[in-house]
């Protein structure tokens, strides 16, 4: 910092030497200029008065040795004067007083003087004519003797000075100002040294303290000898600043990572770790109160996933859900080429070591963390969470490379936070869509009931509409079904009913839908069946499976029953829903007065031959 501030400081007296040598080097070139032309000017009126004189005492036979006596006056080198025209017409033409060259010429003309500077390194000539003009002075009137007027050019004294003189006193007291400055400045530095050195040692501190205070080191800095009050408050109030910004970070830094879950890093800036953690903070609230609004888990899922793409740069990951209680795992959403584990893992999820042993599962170097990963030239990382109690979402990161798995584990805990975040609003989807399903549900077979198709229908048969497909309408009722409550209880019909629901569910497509109706009444939607034989094909392996199966009851004993089936299609018969179903009754109807344990498809002249009422 000295050496710095000493430098400057010669910078600074070169500059100024410069600069008023330049300014002094100018003023004395304009001031040797204008004495020399002054001292000209003198001595051409001091010749014009000897040369008058001369004239007027009848001497001029004389003139010539007055002129080269003006030769050795000091610095004239050359001197010559000229006559204009009219007096050489009025005395005679002399070749020594005709104008030599154009500087006479033009002074002749213009009665100005006129002069021509010869400078070179060493040496500077100034050549300068002065014209000689009429003039009435002293009791001398030129036109006594002349032919001329007032003011009219006579001749002109012409000379050759030597200024070389006067331009050395000039550089001589240029010489002087720059030593005199640089001495100056040198002094000044000298004796201002001691306190330059406390205050030069006080900023480098200062300096080095902000440097580490930057990068999250908040030091105090020491107090050189000698210091001026002042510059003691001024530290004073420098050190208890650091130890405040020290003790705030720190504070900051362990509030925000506890609240968050990050290990405390002594070796990382505070500020910047804090103003990441705030950035994520602010974003994870943002998200928050989007995720609050959505309608579906469906929605919070794609919200998550554009997270792990748009602000962590992830590539390749799934969602997968596993139903502990259903041994049910499903794959919600997939992103690149993620999903890498082996496939019977899909069918027995309890496999699954993240969702087992609920915690993360990582790849290591050295060996398989988890058996189920297949790829050996990929690396991951699983994590668990807890959605409800049966309910585990498993979010599979897949990596080309290992750095890329170690910027995850950088950033777990935010993203950790995310998933955090999103799992309530997720679970409180679960609980709408199990209440929903709760509302659509029949309590006692766990099929849907009346409720769901009326729901359902307003987009299904749209749907067919626009699409183009039939729907098989099946109505089922069992035969008889009075009887078993009558006999055997209702316990037994209620075992009856749910064994009927399981020989649905088992012979009818999974797109189907099957609902109980009301009683031991039930219907199956067939839906986009090919033709109404294949619904009749489906209706008749339904009755026979019901016929053949055998439903325990009490001491061991066996009961069989049977059901009837009315078909009707949508939209042969009508385009109504509500018509098909009706017609489906008829066809039902139809069916237990032939006997019951049948299947019968409506046809239209059934309306009149059944009794409605």
């Amino acid at each position: 910092m000295e050496r710095k501030i000493f430098y400057q400081f010669i910078i600074i007296a070169i500059s100024l030497t410069f600069i008023i040598s330049a300014i002094s080097l100018y003023n004395s070139k304009n001031n040797s200029l204008k004495s020399s032309i002054h001292n000209a000017e003198q001595l051409s009126e001091v010749i014009k008065n000897g040369l008058t004189a001369h004239m007027i005492n009848a001497n001029m036979d004389q003139v010539d040795t007055y002129i080269n006596s003006i030769t050795s006056v000091k610095n004239i080198t050359k001197f010559w004067v000229v006559r204009n025209a009219s007096v050489e017409e009025q005395y005679g033409i002399k070749e020594k007083n005709k104008p030599k060259d154009n500087i006479d010429k033009k002074v002749l003309e213009t009665g100005q003087t006129e002069y021509q500077l010869n400078e070179k390194l060493f040496h500077t000539n100034m050549r300068i004519t002065i014209p000689y003009k009429v003039v009435l002075s002293n009791g001398v009137n030129c036109i006594n003797c002349h032919n001329a007027s007032q003011g009219d050019t006579l001749g002109a004294i012409s000379m050759e000075l030597n200024m070389s003189e006067i331009k050395n006193i000039g550089l001589e007291t240029i010489y002087l100002i720059p030593i005199m400055m640089i001495i100056g400045v040198l002094l000044i530095f000298y004796i201002f040294r001691k306190k330059l050195n406390q205050y030069s040692l006080v900023f480098n501190n200062l300096s080095k303290s902000l440097n580490f205070a930057a990068n999250g080191q908040f030091k105090k800095i020491p107090y050189p000898e000698g210091l001026s009050k002042d510059m003691i408050i001024l530290m004073d109030k420098f050190n208890d600043l650091m130890t405040s910004f020290k003790n705030t970070a720190t504070d900051i830094d362990k509030k925000l990572k506890g609240f968050i879950g990050t290990k405390i890093n002594n070796q990382v800036n505070p500020l910047e770790d804090s103003k990441e953690i705030v950035l994520n903070l602010s974003n994870l609230y943002q998200f928050k109160k989007e995720i609050e609004l959505d309608n579906t888990k469906e929605e919070i899922y794609n919200r998550l996933s554009e997270i792990f793409i748009n602000q962590f740069n992830f590539k390749n990951f799934t969602f997968i859900e596993i139903d502990t209680s259903k041994q049910k795992m499903s794959t919600i959403k997939e992103v690149g080429n993620s999903f890498y584990c082996k496939h019977n893992i899909e069918n027995e999820p309890h496999l699954c070591r993240a969702a087992r042993t609920k915690n993360d599962v990582i790849s290591t170097e050295f060996h398989h963390t988890c058996p189920y990963f297949e790829e050996v030239n990929k690396f991951h990382y699983c994590i668990s969470t807890a959605i409800s109690k049966n309910v585990y979402l498993i979010i599979n990161f897949v990596f080309d490379n290992k750095e890329e798995l170690d910027y995850l584990k950088d950033k777990i805990s935010y993203i950790k936070s995310y998933i955090n975040e999103s799992a309530p609003s997720i679970e409180v989807k679960f609980l709408m869509d199990a209440l929903q399903q709760s509302a659509f549900r029949d309590g006692l077979t766990g099929l849907y009931n009346r409720k769901f198709l009326e729901e359902h229908s307003k987009k299904l048969i749209p749907q067919a509409i626009r699409d183009k497909f039939s729907i098989g309408v099946l109505l089922l009722d069992m035969d008889h079904f009075k009887a078993v409550n009558d006999e055997y209880g209702h316990d037994i019909g209620d075992k009856v009913l749910k064994e009927l629901s399981r020989i649905l569910n088992e012979t009818v497509r999974e797109s189907d839908i099957i609902i109980r109706y009301g009683g031991e009444e039930f219907i199956v939607l067939l839906v986009n069946v090919n033709t109404e034989e294949d619904a009749l094909v489906v209706a008749n392996k339904i009755r026979m499976r019901v016929s053949e199966n055998e439903i325990d009851v009490y001491a061991g004993s066996k009961l069989r029953k049977t059901i009837s089936i009315g078909l009707s299609m949508f939209p042969d018969d009508s385009n109504s829903l509500e018509t098909v179903i009706k017609n489906a009754d008829i066809a039902l109807y139809d069916a237990k007065s032939k006997g019951r344990n049948k299947v019968v498809r409506f046809h239209s002249e059934q309306t009149s031959s059944i009794d409605l009422f």
